[in-house]
């Protein structure tokens, strides 16, 4: 049986909603849902799907690289927005991140997400060493 790695980044939500920022079992890099918020919990871009998705995307990068893994690892990325209209501002951000890489990718539209001014939400899986 693979170990299995927690990375927390000490939010209180972590331990209050029972979840853990990323976890890695064997090469697998499962990383959570993951919006424009600080450790703080200021939203960061707020109106501005575009810088949402980069700082999220940065956000998933210090998760990946604490489990010893990198963005050309990345597999899927699932992608939550909140205004499907703004598809291609999200979308060419994404593309900024992983031209190259090409992992599987989904955009669904959501009626909301946790916080009104959240309007991106992210999740990644990684196999570590698979990278482009």
């Amino acid at each position: 049986m693979p170990n299995r790695t927690r990375i927390d980044t000490g939010t209180p939500w972590e331990k209050i909603v029972g979840y853990s920022r990323a976890v890695r079992v064997g090469e697998h890099v499962y990383v959570s849902g993951t919006t424009a918020s600080d450790e703080q919990g200021k939203v960061i871009g707020i109106g501005d799907p575009a810088a949402q998705t980069e700082y999220i995307i940065r956000k998933v990068e210090r998760a990946l690289v604490a489990c010893g893994a990198a963005l050309a690892d990345v597999v899927r990325v699932r992608m939550y927005v909140t205004d499907i209209a703004q598809w291609e501002a999200v979308g060419r951000k994404h593309g900024e991140f992983f031209g190259e890489i090409r992992p599987v990718t989904t955009m669904v539209e959501v009626s909301k997400l946790i916080d009104p001014d959240h309007l991106v939400e992210i999740e990644v899986e990684a196999i570590v060493g698979s990278g482009v």
